[in-house]
């Protein structure tokens, strides 16, 4: 008993200033996944010259990377509930840094996508680690959210400038640099781990055996609906291949929740999910990444191919979404604390359906309106982003919590494939299946536009019905009280 009083002071910070070290080396590991993500997106013509690739191939180049990394996070957080949050992560970074420096022994495509794959596995065992641990630093309710608030920030940071980085750092060095710089990255990550964040105690984690029977299931249905998705723009919604997986998905599934309703040690016991915070926080969370995936995949076409920009200008126009992100972190917290998390996740709902049906206008008015849009967006995103992580992991057993955090970057990996599956589609179906390069027609342009404004129009809906059906299973409570909430109190 003597003894707690300390432990408990040594494993917590009173400030975020006091935290810089961990907190810099959690989001500095939570950015270079992140940012992986894109960050090859703007170099896939100069691979293929270089690798001879085709086009599928080269869809592939980055297909592998999210592939791997959103099917096994629910395997990572469950590992890292029993063997320990930053021994995984420190584990995952290594691997990670080490993976990239094999990118200078590449000579083909397919040796490429391979490594992209396993850097996509390195990856998951950092991304609900990463935001775990970072609630973890902190006993204040207040702390949690603002330190939350910068890993988001940092985050969706790194998703949205993977293009400008990869298109402005290709303008000076090989695009085998790209992949390169993780491993420092990783490094000054790894020093910053070890020096500032405690080591995992026993009474953190859970003694349950590895559910690998479940984990092996999750894999193949989250991998197998990724991969269905993906499959849908590129063969064709009713082809086979997308039936195919589609079919393994739905039957993965179901002996997914069918083995976990009888394990005695589930990986994901379904019980959590009677909880609405925890219900309620995971489907907003796929309101907004559907929002943000599928904005972001037709605004770089929009940019580069209807109004002629440079990758560089493309990955510019953007920014308004990171100045809001850090604008808006006031609004959202005030939102917070003002009316509770139910509200204010209502409040961010109808900002982004607002947005989503504002670009389906805005797209043919020009790139002041655009960007008007787009920070109306990112204001929905920030406050439903943030409050239902916080409230998600929150919401989760002591032992559980990166669980909590994995299954809320689940979430959020199924909206992104989603909506770029969506936008994708439509364009196809709607404009054609082979964007041109050089400078385009008028009425391809228009073709486009139109294109563009039912995508939009039809987001705005699916959007706000997923994001507001999610935030109204959440509390009015002003902080999670639901389950740990109180001891941090």
């Amino acid at each position: 008993m003597t003894t707690a009083p300390p432990h408990a002071l040594a494993r917590t910070y009173p400030s975020l200033r006091a935290a810089w070290i961990p907190l810099a080396a959690l989001c500095l590991a939570f950015f270079v996944e992140m940012v992986d993500n894109t960050l090859l997106s703007i170099a896939l013509p100069t691979i293929g010259r270089d690798l001879g690739s085709g086009t599928t191939a080269l869809q592939w180049v980055t297909g592998a990377y999210s592939l791997t990394f959103g099917g096994l996070l629910l395997t990572a957080g469950s590992m890292a509930d029993r063997f320990g949050r930053r021994r995984v992560l420190l584990i995952g970074l290594a691997v990670f840094g080490s993976l990239s420096l094999c990118v200078v022994l590449v000579t083909t495509a397919g040796q490429l996508i391979a490594l992209r794959a396993a850097l996509g596995i390195a990856a998951a065992a950092m991304a609900p680690i990463t935001n775990s641990l970072v609630f973890r630093l902190f006993d204040d309710k207040a702390l949690r959210m603002r330190a939350m608030t910068v890993m988001i920030v940092v985050g969706m940071s790194g998703f949205v400038l993977g293009p400008l980085l990869g298109g402005t750092a290709l303008a000076h060095v090989r695009w085998e640099w790209l992949l390169v710089v993780n491993a420092p990255i990783a490094v000054i990550a790894c020093l910053g781990v070890r020096l500032g964040v405690p080591a995992d105690r026993r009474e953190d984690l859970t003694g349950d055996a590895l559910d690998l029977p479940g984990a092996a299931f999750s894999v193949a249905a989250i991998g197998l609906a990724c991969y269905a998705l993906t499959s849908g723009v590129e063969h064709g919604w009713l082809s086979t291949v997308t039936l195919v997986s589609v079919a393994g998905a739905v039957a993965a599934a179901v002996a997914f929740v069918r083995h976990e309703r009888r394990s005695k040690a589930p990986m994901l016991d379904l019980r959590l999910f009677s909880d609405g915070t925890v219900r309620g926080a995971a489907v907003a969370q796929i309101g907004t990444s559907i929002a943000m995936a599928g904005v972001m995949f037709g605004l770089i076409l929009h940019f580069q191919y209807a109004y002629g920009w440079s990758p560089v200008r493309a990955g510019l126009a953007n920014l308004p979404i990171i100045v809001t992100m850090l604008a808006a972190t006031p609004l959202s917290e005030w939102l917070g604390r003002r009316f509770g998390h139910r509200v204010a996740c209502l409040v961010g709902a109808a900002c982004l359906a607002g947005s989503l049906a504002g670009l389906s206008w805005a797209v043919g008015q020009g790139y002041a309106a655009i960007a008007g849009c787009m920070v109306l967006m990112t204001v929905g995103l920030r406050t439903v982003m943030t409050i239902c992580a916080v409230a998600l992991v929150d919401a989760m057993p002591e032992n559980r919590t990166s669980m909590g955090a994995a299954l809320n970057d689940t979430a959020q990996e199924v909206g992104t494939s989603a909506g770029t599956a969506v936008v994708g589609t439509l364009i196809a179906a709607l404009v054609t299946t082979q964007l041109p390069a050089g400078t385009w027609s008028s009425g391809l342009v228009e073709s486009f536009f139109h294109g563009e404004r039912i995508a939009y129009a039809l987001l705005a809906v699916v959007v706000g019905l997923i994001a507001t059906g999610g935030a109204l299973s959440l509390t009015d409570s002003r902080t999670v009280d639901e389950h740990a909430g109180e001891e941090a109190g």
